[in-house]
């Protein structure tokens, strides 16, 4: 199944995110992790790419094993940090071989220890082009793209970061996944403005639920998002407390989820950090997903 369809016929898409594991340890971690994450039926998985395709052939053996084991879609992520079009071809045609069904498409961040982002030779300067590549090129791939609820933080504005962002619908994706947020009025400003510019595909909110406060200051200061208030507040006063840190920022997302749900999103994706305790606790207080939890144990 690709991308797409997983959000047609009212289907509800939800998916998680992994990353691949350094370690043999970590391999076997994430399986376990999994076995829990699956029991609430995702549409898809999908598995991070490091920077200059470093991880590439573990970015296989994951989402690999994920299909064989658990008999479920997947998408490889796939960046133009370091790769031209010959490698990007025969990553793409290694990942088709393997049963690999969509791509998230993005970009990519500098490597480590980099600034600015700069093309391989003769590689793409920008996702829509690596969009356009896939598009003509592997017609039968379905693909996702990156957006951002509170603009992309190289964007000169939020005007130019829409725009950019409907050239890679335009130019042949089939969804739009957002960076994570921590206030759902950003991702509905965000979706207004994205209809009143014409782009239709669907825009699936992304989400990391909160689980250490020092983890989250620093994945937000990458990436730009921002803690509301209150919510940074009332985890700061368990900053001496891993439990009571987790609490609150289980119950947040349980409330975010929940806001998303009542405002009619097409899926949910969760970037789940190779965890499962967040997650599931989050969907397993939502009756939405109880009765694909239920129903998946006695199967």
């Amino acid at each position: 199944m690709t991308i797409r369809e997983a959000y047609g016929a009212g289907r509800f898409g939800l998916s998680f995110e992994l990353f691949p594991p350094k370690t043999a340890e970590g391999m076997t971690s994430l399986q376990q992790h999994l076995d829990e994450l699956v029991k609430f039926r995702p549409g898809y998985i999908t598995c991070t790419f490091g920077a200059g395709g470093s991880t590439q052939d573990k970015t296989l053996e994951v989402i690999a094993g994920v299909r064989q084991r658990y008999k479920l879609p997947v998408a490889t992520h796939l960046t133009c940090v370091g790769m031209a079009p010959p490698q990007i071809r025969e990553y793409l045609q290694r990942a088709l071989s393997q049963g690999v069904e969509n791509v998230v498409a993005l970009r990519g961040d500098p490597p480590r220890g980099e600034t600015e982002f700069k093309p391989a030779p003769g590689g793409f300067s920008y996702a829509n082009e690596l969009v356009a590549f896939i598009r003509n090129e592997f017609r039968s791939l379905g693909i996702a793209v990156g957006g951002y609820p509170e603009t992309h933080q190289e964007a000169p504005s939020p005007e130019a970061d829409l725009e950019n962002l409907k050239r890679k619908v335009d130019a042949g994706a089939d969804v739009v996944i957002t960076q994570l947020f921590y206030n759902n009025d950003d991702f509905f400003r965000f979706r207004d403005r994205c209809r009143e510019l014409g782009i239709t595909a669907p825009i699936v909110p992304g989400l990391l639920p909160v689980t250490n406060l020092a983890q989250i200051k620093r994945i937000a200061s990458l990436c730009g998002a921002k803690l509301p208030a209150k919510f940074a507040a009332a985890l700061e006063k368990g900053a001496d407390d891993a439990q009571a840190q987790f609490e609150t920022g289980v119950s947040f997302a349980t409330e975010q989820v929940r806001g998303l749900l009542a405002a009619g999103v097409p899926g949910i994706h969760f970037y789940v950090l190779n965890k499962s305790e967040a997650t599931r606790r989050v969907l397993s207080a939502l009756p939405q997903f109880q009765a694909n939890s239920n129903a998946a144990a006695t199967q």
